[in-house]
C-alpha cells in the first residue's frame, strides 16, 4: 500500500533546515507559531463540518472525530495562551493561507458524500492524514531547532508547548493510518482507491505547502507544475475541467503577489542593506539549499 510522506520544499529544503532559520528570527518565529495556532483552530471547524455531513454514520468514526476536535481545540488554546503571554499577534496570519490553498486545489466532486460513502471516507481521511503528517514533521523539526537554539526562557516555553502537542498529533496520524487500512481491507477495489487517494492528496498537500513557502521568481510556473501533478492522479476525462477551473488563479496567483509585496515591505523596513544583499539575490535565484562547504550560499535561506 502507498505510504505518503511530506516532501522537502522544492525537493531542496527540509523541515529541520527551515526551522533552524525560523527560530533565529523572533518576528518570523512568532508568525510561525501563529500559523500553527490558526491551523489547529481551523481544523476544529473543518472536522465539525465533516461530522455534520456524516450525520451519525459510522458511529465509531463520529466518536473518533469528536475526540480529534477536542485535541485540536486544546492545542489551539495552548498556542493562543503562549502567544498572548509572549505579546504576539493572534489575528489571521499574514501571507498565503496553506488551508485555503489546500481547499482550492481539492476536487469537490470527488469528495461528495452523495456518490459513495466509502469513497467519501477514503478521500477525507486521506486528506486529513497527509496534513497531520506535515504537522508532525514540522513540530518535530521545531523542537529539534529549539534544542539547538539559545536556551532562553522564551525558547524553552515555546519548546515545552510544542512538546505537549506533538504526541497527540502523532496519535492522529496513527489513527488515520488505521482507518485507511481498514477501508483498504474491504476489497481490492477499496485498496486501489486508498492508494490513489494517498497519492492524490499527497500531491495536493505538497502544492499547498509550497504555495505558502515559495515566493521567489518563477513561483507561478512551479505552482502550475504542481497543479499538473495533481491532475495526473485523476482519470483522463476529469483532468480538463479540473485544470480549466484552477489554472487562471494559479497563473495570476493574487495571494502570491500580495505576499511578495508584504514581505518586501517588511524586509526593507527592517534592514535595507540586508534587503539588497540577501533578499533580492534570493528572490532572483530562487530557494537553494545551504552548503556547509560554501558559507556564502547560506544567504539564500537567511
Amino acid at each position: 500500500m502507498t505510504v505518503a510522506y511530506p516532501r522537502k520544499l522544492l525537493n531542496t529544503l527540509g523541515a529541520r533546515e527551515i526551522l533552524s532559520q525560523v527560530v533565529r528570527d523572533r518576528e518570523l518565529h512568532l508568525v510561525t507559531l501563529n500559523r500553527y495556532r490558526y491551523s489547529e483552530q481551523r481544523s476544529c471547524k473543518d472536522l465539525t463540518d465533516l461530522i455534520e455531513q456524516l450525520d451519525g454514520q459510522p458511529p465509531e468514526l463520529i466518536r473518533d472525530l469528536s475526540r480529534h476536535i477536542s485535541d485540536e481545540a486544546r492545542h489551539a488554546m495552548w498556542l493562543t495562551d503562549l502567544l498572548v503571554d509572549l505579546g504576539a499577534n493572534v489575528g489571521l496570519p499574514p501571507g498565503s493561507s496553506y488551508i485555503q490553498e489546500f481547499e482550492r486545489l481539492l476536487d469537490s466532486e470527488a469528495v461528495d458524500l452523495g456518490r459513495d460513502r466509502d469513497e467519501f471516507l477514503i478521500s477525507v481521511l486521506a486528506a486529513i492524514n497527509v496534513t497531520e503528517k506535515r504537522g508532525c514533521e514540522y513540530f518535530s523539526a521545531h523542537i529539534h531547532a529549539l534544542k539547538k537554539a539559545p536556551q532562553t526562557e522564551e525558547n524553552i516555553k515555546i519548546r515545552e508547548t510544542i512538546e505537549r502537542i506533538l504526541p497527540e498529533e502523532a496519535g492522529h496520524v496513527r489513527w488515520g493510518n488505521r482507518w485507511l487500512a481498514e477501508l483498504a481491507r474491504k476489497s481490492p477495489e477499496h485498496a486501489q482507491k486508498v492508494d490513489l487517494a494517498k497519492r492524490k492528496y499527497g500531491a495536493v498537500e505538497q502544492a499547498a505547502f509550497e504555495s505558502g513557502m515559495d515566493i521567489t521568481l518563477g513561483a507561478e510556473i512551479r505552482r502550475v507544475e504542481k497543479l499538473m501533478a495533481i491532475a495526473e492522479t485523476m482519470p483522463l476525462w476529469q483532468r480538463p475541467q479540473y485544470l480549466m477551473e484552477r489554472l487562471p488563479q494559479t497563473l495570476l496567483a493574487p495571494d502570491l503577489q500580495q505576499t511578495r509585496i508584504d514581505v518586501v515591505q517588511r524586509a526593507w523596513k527592517r534592514d535595507p542593506q540586508a534587503f539588497l544583499q540577501k533578499f533580492v539575490p534570493m528572490f532572483i535565484s530562487g530557494i537553494s539549499k545551504p552548503s556547509t562547504s560554501k558559507p556564502e550560499n547560506a544567504k539564500a535561506t537567511a
